[in-house]
């Protein structure tokens, strides 16, 4: 491998938990010869500094940088300027934690398949056992795919990147605070010809805290997922096709509105927490859906 490899770790606001993901990401850098870690504080101030430096213990494989614009494209962009244009960067989520043999596993895919990126899941673990309602509406569970698989879209929570391939696309500051930057990111990745695989034994685990695994949370989470999906939409169709972009969005809205509600009803009718949970979901989704497809949005990452 002669490209230079870095994992990119962002992160705000939380020193609790840096010193057990640098710990673990130093341990996947053992197993891939040359690889450095780029862990990019997106504090307004360098918050997390002493926090990086000390879980490093002098491991000069570990690099701290200090982003002070707000918002994760802006993070996610000083990761690409770091690592440079010749690099691989692969990205994970300071509050998860890689399987095994993580990062190994994603480069080989990378290598076999000579893809742009290579995006693999995300398994979500709580604390406590959830609601059960939450898991029966199904709110933290993730599409799987057959390793090899061709995908147009993304997040950046276990993805790699291919810095030669990708070429000077960025992350849309405009979606820094509201999310969905990575959507926008790879669906124009992949309709510029550039090749998303997936790597189904290159699992990480999202550690999901109590304050997350509410009905509050994953109701208003369900909400900001249609809101993005819908916004990503109408911000890449062409500018004279936005109109018709924005009433397929609000149709898809819709549609999901009314299903959803008729599958809360039935829930409630038949007292099925599955049909109350998925139809509660369904709903807000398509609520989301709706308020994007007409320029409102939520600014979830907001300071």
């Amino acid at each position: 491998m002669t490209q230079p490899v870095w994992v990119g770790m962002l992160t705000y606001r939380r020193p609790e938990g840096l010193a057990e993901a640098v710990g673990m990401l130093r341990a996947q850098l053992d197993l891939v010869p040359g690889a450095r870690l780029l862990v990019v504080d997106n504090d307004e101030h360098p918050s997390a500094a002493s926090a990086v430096a000390e879980a490093a213990g002098g491991d000069v494989r570990v690099v701290y940088v200090h982003e002070p614009t707000p918002g994760i494209a802006a993070a996610r962009n000083r990761a690409l300027a770091e690592a440079g244009p010749e690099a691989v960067v692969v990205f994970i989520d300071d509050d998860e934690q890689p399987s095994q043999m993580w990062l190994p596993t994603l480069l080989a895919c990378w290598e076999e398949t000579g893809a742009a990126a290579v995006v693999g899941p995300v398994l979500s673990t709580f604390d406590d056992d959830p609601d059960p309602w939450i898991t029966a509406g199904g709110f933290f569970q993730r599409l799987r795919h057959a390793t090899g698989t061709v995908v147009t879209t993304a997040a950046t929570n276990n993805l790699l990147l291919d810095l030669t391939r990708v070429g000077e696309l960025r992350f849309d500051l405009g979606f820094g605070l509201s999310g969905g930057s990575d959507t926008v990111f790879t669906r124009t990745l992949s309709a510029a010809g550039g090749r998303i695989v997936w790597c189904d034994e290159a699992p990480v685990h999202d550690l999901v805290p109590a304050d997350r695994a509410t009905r509050t949370w994953v109701r208003a989470r369900a909400s900001r997922i249609g809101n993005s999906d819908s916004r990503v939409q109408v911000y890449l169709a062409p500018a004279g096709r936005r109109p018709i972009a924005r009433l397929r969005a609000t149709v898809r809205g819709l549609v999901r509105v009314l299903g959803g509600s008729a599958r809360l009803l039935l829930g409630r009718l038949a007292g099925s927490p599955t049909h109350h949970a998925r139809g509660t979901r369904t709903l807000l989704r398509g609520v989301g859906m709706l308020r994007g497809a007409w320029g409102s949005y939520v600014t979830e990452y907001a300071r």
